[in-house]
């Protein structure tokens, strides 16, 4: 391999290595997002299961768990619709 072919290899890897951090940079938000996508509708189950509970007589969990199973499957689901596009 000559000095040339040696110069433009590097110069193609040089290339696919900036254009790969833009791309990086450009995916940190959605991480972001993502997260919050997904946390949100947990926590708000449980407040709302939490709140639920406390109107119930006694000591019980019932609506809290049950709520929490619903919102980290609505949060599942969000994080897939929000991927797909």
């Amino acid at each position: 391999m000559n000095s040339q072919q040696l110069k433009n290899k590097i110069e193609r890897q040089v290339k696919r290595i900036r254009k790969a951090e833009r791309n990086h940079r450009q995916s940190l938000p959605s991480v972001g997002t993502l997260g919050l996508v997904m946390i949100l509708p947990i926590i708000g189950a449980v407040y709302l299961g939490h709140w639920l509970d406390d109107k119930v007589e006694g000591y019980s969990t019932h609506w809290t768990i049950s709520l929490l199973f619903a919102g980290l499957v609505i949060g599942i689901f969000n994080v897939y619709f929000l991927i797909k596009e």
